[in-house]
């Protein structure tokens, strides 16, 4: 798992058939609490916005996250994190 926050969406007008209605957030990433200089593109499963904090997978965890199985994708938005 990874923790970042979310900092933009991303848009695009044509993508793989199976990520059509899919929403791609922009979030940058975190180490122990503080924020590093690493961005990854991220299909959002849970509605994050911009400026929440959030749990990220990756890898073959992401496809399993997502309601169907063989969506291309390798980083998925799976938890957002309650503010302290």
């Amino acid at each position: 798992m990874l923790r970042g926050i979310v900092i933009g969406n991303i848009v695009s007008t044509r993508k793989q058939e199976a990520l059509v209605g899919s929403k791609f957030m922009e979030v940058q990433l975190m180490e122990k609490g503080e924020k590093i200089n690493k961005y990854i593109i991220a299909v959002d499963s849970v509605g994050a916005g911009i400026g929440e904090e959030v749990l990220l997978t990756t890898g073959s965890s992401a496809r399993l996250a997502l309601a169907h199985e063989g969506v291309p994708t390798d980083a998925v938005i799976v938890g957002i994190i309650d503010p302290q």
